[in-house]
C-alpha cells in the first residue's frame, strides 16, 4: 500500500462546482482511469481519499490537492496521463507523487495558501493600484495590530491580520489593481483573502464589491519540516518513475 498525493488545476466553468460534487467527480474519475485505489473495510466500503483545503465556489486554482492510498502504482507520468484522459475541461492533473510511509494527510498539515485577486472584465476598481499601495502601508505595515472580526458558524472571532497574513502586495495589470496575498489556511486560523481586501477597503473608506473580484488560488503550503517558511504540498513527496 502506498500513499499518493495528487495536484490539480480547477478553472473555467468547473469553478462553479462545489466541494462535495468534486469529491464525487474524482471518485468516478479514479475508477475510470483504473487507478488501483484502496477501499475502506466494512459494510459500505469507500475509496480512501481526502482533500487538502476545500475551494470556495467560483474560485479558480492552480494548486488543489487530494491524497489517496493505492495498492499499486505506475509511474507519475503514466498516472497523470491516465487521469487526464478521463478529466472534463476545467480540471487538469499536474502532479502525482508518492508520500513517505508515515506522512500526514494534506488536510491535517495545510498551513498557508497564496492567491491572486483581480477585477473581472466589466468592473472598475474604486481606487488605483498606487492609492491601494499607500493604503496597505497605513492599514497593514504601519500598525502593530490589525484586528478584524470574522463571523464563524457559532460566534464571532477576533483575528490579528499581522500574525496570519504573510504577504500582501498590489500591482497594476491592464490598468487595474491586482492583489497578491499569502495567508494562513487550515483548521486553526483559516483566513479568506477576500476578507483582507474588504477590511482594507473599509479602512480606506471605499466601496467593496465582492462579485466584482475574481479569486485565483496559486498553491497550498505546509510548514517546512526542516526549517522556517513553507513548502508546497507536492514538495513533500517524490515522483514515481
Amino acid at each position: 500500500m502506498m500513499k499518493i498525493r495528487i495536484k490539480f488545476r480547477k478553472y473555467g466553468v468547473m469553478r462553479f462546482i462545489g466541494h462535495l460534487d468534486m469529491m464525487r467527480y474524482f471518485q468516478k474519475a479514479i475508477r475510470r482511469a483504473e487507478i488501483d485505489i484502496c477501499y475502506s473495510e466494512g459494510f459500505s466500503p469507500h475509496q480512501i481519499m481526502s482533500f487538502a483545503a476545500p475551494l470556495g465556489v467560483g474560485i479558480t486554482s492552480d494548486g488543489e490537492y487530494l491524497d489517496i492510498e493505492v495498492n499499486s502504482a505506475s509511474s507519475s507520468k503514466e498516472a497523470i496521463a491516465a487521469l487526464n484522459s478521463v478529466m472534463v475541461e476545467g480540471v487538469e492533473i499536474t502532479g502525482y507523487v508518492r508520500l513517505p510511509e508515515h506522512a500526514k494527510t494534506a488536510m491535517s498539515i495545510v498551513a498557508a495558501a497564496d492567491y491572486d485577486l483581480f477585477y473581472k472584465d466589466g468592473y472598475e476598481a474604486p481606487a488605483s493600484a498606487e492609492e491601494l499601495r499607500a493604503g496597505i502601508v497605513h492599514f497593514f505595515q504601519e500598525r502593530e495590530e490589525v484586528l478584524i472580526k470574522k463571523q464563524t458558524k457559532k460566534s464571532e472571532k477576533t483575528m490579528d491580520l499581522k500574525t496570519i497574513v504573510y504577504d500582501f502586495e498590489v500591482a497594476e495589470r491592464g490598468g487595474s489593481p491586482w492583489f497578491y496575498l499569502k495567508v494562513s489556511t487550515g483548521s486553526a486560523d483559516n483566513l479568506k483573502p477576500e476578507l483582507v481586501i474588504a477590511s482594507l477597503y473599509e479602512f480606506m473608506g471605499i466601496p467593496y464589491e465582492e462579485e466584482a473580484i475574481q479569486i485565483h488560488r496559486r498553491d497550498v503550503y505546509a510548514k517546512n519540516p526542516e526549517g522556517d517558511g513553507f513548502l508546497p504540498l507536492l514538495a513533500l513527496g517524490e515522483e514515481l518513475v
